[in-house]
C-alpha cells in the first residue's frame, strides 16, 4: 500500500494507513472529518498502526482530527502511532497536545 487511506474499522475506530504526505493529506482530511461527524460515543479512537510513512502532514491530520472531535465535545485517542511520527511529535512539542493511548499497557 502506498496511498494514504482513512476508513472506519470493524470496531468503529478510525484507521489511518499507507503514506501520509502532501499528496494524500487534503483528501484524508475531508474523509476523516466526515467519519468524525458520524462517530458515536464520547471517545473517538484513531488507529495509526498501518501508517507506512508520514511527513508532518500525518501530525497535521491528527491535530485537525483532534480539533474536530473536541468541537463535538468528545475526546480523540490515538493508538499505534509509528515511532517516526512519535519522534516528530516529540521534537515539535506535540506529545503534550495529542492524546496517545498507553500502549505499554494496551489501555486506551
Amino acid at each position: 500500500m502506498s496511498d494514504g487511506r482513512v476508513e472506519r474499522g470493524a470496531d468503529g475506530e478510525i484507521r489511518l494507513s499507507g503514506v501520509l504526505d502532501y499528496q494524500s493529506g487534503p483528501a484524508l482530511r475531508r474523509q476523516g472529518q466526515a467519519l468524525i461527524r458520524q462517530a458515536k460515543g464520547t471517545r473517538v479512537l484513531v488507529d495509526c498502526s498501518e501508517v507506512e510513512r508520514s511527513s508532518s502532514v500525518g501530525l497535521s491530520l491528527l491535530l485537525a482530527f483532534t480539533r474536530d472531535v473536541q468541537k463535538q465535545g468528545d475526546e480523540l485517542v490515538i493508538t499505534g502511532l509509528p515511532a517516526d511520527m512519535r519522534d516528530l511529535a516529540q521534537v515539535s512539542g506535540l506529545l503534550d497536545v495529542l492524546s496517545l493511548a498507553d500502549e505499554t499497557e494496551g489501555a486506551v
